[in-house]
């Protein structure tokens, strides 16, 4: 039995049947970032480098001994969208390659101690807190994309950031900056310049559009 993103833990009566066990596809290095949302959670917590772990499932959450991984590096422009679907076609190649070879691969035991966990991803966590380093909310804006989007508020509109870097400019949390079509929102450290929006109920555009007629002088982005 092979499983992928199931997101339920199989009770050991299921886990009995197949002669040959069961094998999950988890979509990062194990032990590290166990559960629901390990595609997201490295990418908030800058890591570098994640990868697929072919693992032999037991009744522990993504606890299994790992019989083969595939290591791949986390580019700087990655969102959770994007690496998902890099890290969809690296699993796949892996599961051949396991299944390929099941009698000959030697299950590796995850050592607990080193574990993480990477819990589901809340809408709460989506709230931008502008007192925070701007290297942190970028990394936000691409964990948060496709879904659910990092978000704030400016005069009461809602709007949701979907792509975003951190430049070194100062200006107190919140305070928005807009110069020749750019947008950039004072962060705790740095200033994060916002490249794609949405406000609430309209469509994702580009920040110098979403200005246009809208200059908002002496405007600040709502704290968390």
């Amino acid at each position: 039995m092979v499983v992928a993103a199931y997101g339920q833990i199989l009770p050991q009566a299921v886990l009995d049947v197949p002669r040959h066990g069961c094998i999950n596809i988890h979509a990062s290095l194990l032990p590290r970032w166990r559960g629901a949302a390990p595609v997201h959670r490295a990418i908030l917590a800058g890591d570098r480098e994640t990868g697929v772990s072919i693992m032999r499932m037991d009744a522990g959450l993504d606890t299994g001994p790992v019989l083969l991984e595939r290591r791949m590096a986390i580019a700087g422009g990655d969102t959770t969208g994007t690496l998902t679907e890099k890290l969809a076609r690296l699993g796949a190649e892996a599961l051949v390659d396991a299944l390929g070879r099941l009698g000959a691969l030697q299950a590796r035991p995850q050592d607990s101690a080193e574990a993480t966990y990477a819990s589901k991803i809340s809408k709460a966590e989506a709230v931008v807190d502008w007192s925070r380093p701007a290297e942190d909310i970028a990394r936000q804006v691409r964990a948060f994309n496709p879904a659910p989007g990092a978000q704030s508020t400016i005069r009461g509109i809602r709007v949701k950031i979907w792509e975003a870097s951190a430049v070194g400019d100062s200006h107190s949390p919140g305070e928005a900056v807009i110069s020749s079509g750019q947008l950039s929102v004072g962060c705790g450290k740095g200033s994060l310049r916002v490249e794609l929006v949405q406000r609430e109920g309209g469509r994702r555009v580009a920040t110098e559009e979403f200005l246009r007629g809208n200059p908002w002088p002496d405007a600040h982005f709502q704290a968390k």
